[in-house]
Formats: C-alpha cells, sequence, structure tokens
C-alpha cells in the first residue's frame, strides 16, 4: 500500500467522506469501524471509482486492547501509516447525573484514550521516517463546557489540548498535527446523541464539506481548524471576553432549545 491513510470511524459521516477525498488522492486506504458491511460497500464503491487499494478492518476500538490489536495488524503487514485521522467518537445528550456511567466512561475511552493511545503506536514510526501527518476530528464543543453535553464537550477540549501539545512536540521531526474542530454537522451523529431536537443541530454543514476543509488543512500542516468563520470569530473573539457564568448560561441555552 502507498500514501496510506488509517481512518477510525470512517463507515458514516465525516469518516467516510474523509476516506472518499483521500481516495481522490489516489491515496490507499484503512477503513476501521464497527460495522462491517457499511465498510465493504465503501471499500467496493472506492475501489470501483478510484483503483485504490482498500483495506477493511470491522472493530469495536472500544474493546480492550482493540488499538494494539489494530496497530499490530496493520505493521505486521509491513503497511506505513503516513495519515493518521482519529474520527471516530460520539456524544450524549441530556442531565450528567440521568446518564449511564457505562456509556458515559464508553464516550470518555472512544473519544479520548483510543485517540491518545493510536496517536502513541502510530506516531514512533513517523517520526522515524521524518514524515507523517495526523488529523485529530475534534468540534467547537472544545472550547468551552457544555451543560447537557458535559462529557462529550470536555473530551473534544481534551482533544483540542492534546493535539495542539503534541503538534509543538513533532514540529522539528517533519511530522504535523492538526485538529479539525467543525461546528454541527449533517450526520447520524445526533441521533446516537440523542439531540436531534435540539434547534442547533438541525441545520448543520455537510460532511463532505467539512471534511475537505479538515484534509486541506492536515495537507498544509494547519495546527486548529473551524468550518465556519462566524464559529470561528465567537470561538477567538468573543467567548474570552464573556463571563464565565454567563458562557454557561448560554451553552446550556443552546442546547436545550
Amino acid at each position: 500500500m502507498k500514501n496510506t491513510a488509517l481512518i477510525t470511524g470512517a463507515s458514516s459521516g465525516i469518516g467516510r467522506q474523509l476516506a472518499w477525498v483521500h481516495a481522490e488522492t489516489k491515496g490507499d486506504l484503512i477503513l476501521v469501524a464497527r460495522r462491517e458491511d457499511a465498510l465493504n460497500q465503501l471499500r467496493d464503491e472506492l475501489v470501483a471509482r478510484h483503483g485504490i487499494e482498500v483495506l477493511c478492518i470491522p472493530m469495536d476500538l472500544n474493546e480492550f486492547g482493540a488499538p494494539e490489536r489494530l496497530f499490530d495488524q496493520i505493521t505486521s503487514q509491513g503497511i506505513e501509516v503516513e495519515f493518521l485521522i482519529n474520527n471516530a467518537g460520539f456524544g450524549l445528550h441530556g442531565l450528567y447525573h440521568e446518564q449511564e456511567w457505562a456509556t458515559d466512561e464508553a464516550m470518555i475511552h472512544l473519544n479520548v484514550t483510543v485517540l491518545c493511545e493510536l496517536t502513541h503506536r502510530f506516531l514512533p514510526g513517523m517520526i522515524q521516517r521524518k514524515r507523517g501527518r495526523i488529523l485529530n476530528v475534534g468540534s467547537t464543543a472544545g472550547f468551552q463546557p457544555g451543560p447537557l453535553m458535559a462529557v462529550y464537550y470536555a473530551s473534544k477540549a481534551y482533544v483540542l489540548s492534546f493535539s495542539q501539545a503534541i503538534a509543538e512536540e513533532v514540529e522539528r521531526f517533519g511530522v504535523t498535527v492538526t485538529v479539525l474542530c467543525p461546528g454541527p454537522v449533517d450526520t447520524e451523529f445526533f441521533d446516537r446523541a440523542n439531540a436531534k431536537q435540539v434547534s442547533m443541530f438541525k441545520a448543520g454543514a455537510t460532511a463532505r464539506d467539512v471534511a475537505e476543509l479538515g484534509y486541506r488543512a492536515m495537507l498544509k500542516g494547519r495546527l486548529v481548524v473551524i468550518n465556519e468563520w462566524r464559529l470561528w470569530f465567537i470561538q477567538n473573539w468573543i467567548n474570552p471576553w464573556v463571563p464565565r457564568r454567563t458562557m454557561l448560561k448560554i451553552s446550556r441555552w443552546l442546547l436545550e432549545t
């Protein structure tokens, strides 16, 4: 395989569109997600359209030891991952004390721990080769706390902070780390999060537009990218000046209306 991108959460949404964007560059792909049928269908479409090599690995990354098994399976075949795209993740809407702890624990593990472990396992090879690009899919949720989606917002704050710190560490080795922070995106994410009724989630960007923006930013080695200029302006020029209690109330209002 050549010019290979590993994409987690590749069966739908932003991950699926990132696979299409990379395939259009004639790069090969390793696609990881739980739904084997969806992965195989995507593989067949990509191969038929672009003539690339696609390896599908059906896997629940939340299972114990899954990231290690994924890494071993890839490296045992002598495949070098040039692009690591950590896209897998999910959210949940509702009061924190009413959520099942097992669900929140799984969210933290997938959104944070799995992302970190895959980065930790694939990064040394990139550093040794003095090339490689990492794209972590975060969210504008990472810029402020989110009452009614407390764990999800906190997990994306971790991704935002972690990605920037690692980017600074590896820059001198010829490796880049980019964190993509979209606002609402029209995917099945909000169905799974039980948040489809929230008004601000009903007019999201398309997954294709977000994927194209994130992929281009990764190629350029950009640090943080937000998909809409209004959101960029709010996060960088308004939020830092709003009193903390006021920001919390605004954030909650947005998530309950």
